[in-house]
């Protein structure tokens, strides 16, 4: 999958996973993919709740995993930029 097709599907993940977290008084943004890693920027609610890992992990990371499998890792960025 060519770089803009990879950009694509990831943001076709995001955006289903985002309703739950708007939900939840946060947002979620694409910052980059290198080399099979997605980095993304947890905003709002999400930067400070006890809980964002997991939501990391278990909601975003599958999502993105499931849309696009080639991907090896979610690293959240918000606490770094």
């Amino acid at each position: 999958m060519d770089t803009q097709n990879l950009t694509l599907t990831v943001q076709k993940a995001l955006d289903e996973i985002r309703p739950f977290l708007l939900a939840d008084g946060g947002d979620i943004s694409l910052v980059s993919i290198e080399e099979n890693v997605v980095k993304v920027k947890l905003e709002g609610a999400c930067v400070g709740c006890s809980i964002n890992q997991m939501t990391l992990r278990n909601g975003v990371e599958a999502s993105i995993k499931k849309h696009a499998p080639q991907i090896e890792k979610v690293i959240d960025l918000s606490s770094i930029l």
